[in-house]
């Protein structure tokens, strides 16, 4: 009679060979080299994450990236942050 730990054990082995194999395949990824001059900040994030779903919509049917490549890094990601939450409800408020 097997054991629920035994059970558990061999579960979480094979999750985690899965989980290597998937970083080991993802670690040969690699990103285009960024060379834009006037790569969109802040302000074009916030309205690339409030504009979302429209996007999403689109780049099904057109060539449409959700997201900028290249832009101008850290201030792009919290612009398009808060333009997603802002968006889709991200706040909280539902949660009474």
């Amino acid at each position: 009679m097997r054991t629920l730990g035994v059970i558990c054990g061999g579960r979480a082995r094979t999750i985690g060979i899965v989980a290597l194999a998937v970083l080991f395949i993802a670690g040969c990824a690699h990103q285009p080299i960024a060379a834009a001059q006037d790569a969109p900040g802040f302000l074009s994030g916030l309205l690339h994450g409030f504009l979302i779903c429209f996007s999403l919509i689109a780049s099904v049917f057109t060539d449409v990236r959700i997201y900028a490549f290249p832009n101008s890094g850290g201030s792009y990601d919290v612009g398009f942050c808060l333009g997603a939450a802002a968006f889709l409800g991200g706040g909280g408020a539902s949660a009474r």
